[in-house]
């Protein structure tokens, strides 16, 4: 219980840094954040980060829980809420429960998808990043969007 308090405090503390600052002004701030809250995960969370015109945080949204190597995103259900959200841009981000974030074919499958669908709308993706115990991957800096 002292452990679940702790990485609680920790991760309140984390995301204190990423809001009310623009997110791609502060880009360690974030991974920080995400790495505290979904590196050690038993199970793979799918999380959307909306912004605004400005790249400052509007919503952190748990977007799916899944199994311990899957979980379910639909391309609609993301850009549906981004649309109801009113988010100029998005970040989308998951964990590995094995540890290693390498993105799999899937992944860059699913983000092209999304990047597609947000084009025509108005919504850019910014990055999809996946978080592991051994670190973590950027979409954008690996050139797979």
């Amino acid at each position: 219980a002292a452990i679940m308090i702790v990485q609680a405090t920790a991760v309140r503390l984390l995301r204190a840094e990423i809001v009310d600052r623009p997110v791609l002004g502060n880009w360690q701030a974030l991974l920080d954040y995400l790495r505290a809250d979904m590196a050690h995960a038993m199970i793979e969370r799918v999380r959307v980060l909306h912004l605004n015109s400005r790249n400052l945080l509007i919503r952190d949204e748990l977007m799916s829980e899944g199994s311990i190597n899957e979980a379910a995103v639909h391309v609609r259900e993301v850009i549906r809420r981004a649309i109801d959200l009113g988010s100029a841009a998005i970040i989308l981000v998951h964990n590995h429960p094995s540890g290693d974030p390498s993105p799999s074919r899937q992944d860059i499958a699913l983000t092209r998808e999304i990047v597609e669908a947000g084009r025509g709308l108005g919504i850019a993706v910014h990055d999809h990043v996946i978080v592991g115990t051994q670190g973590h991957a950027s979409l954008r800096a690996l050139g797979l969007m």
